[in-house]
């Protein structure tokens, strides 16, 4: 869990971006597209929000 944080507030690319967008409209769950991206949930969520993506929430 050491590198959790290491990207703590780096801005997204465009690519991250493309591929946030890619993986939310295939449906995978939040922890799988954060896991993808090497971002928090709470980051991916937050910007999915901004961007107007609805993510899938697997319970």
């Amino acid at each position: 869990m050491k590198d959790r944080f290491e990207r703590h507030k780096q801005p997204w690319t465009a690519s991250e971006i493309d591929k946030l967008h890619t993986l939310a409209k295939k449906g995978m769950a939040l922890k799988a597209i954060a896991k993808a991206l090497t971002r928090s949930e709470e980051s991916v969520k937050t910007r999915a929000k901004a961007d107007g993506l609805s993510i899938a929430k697997l319970h």
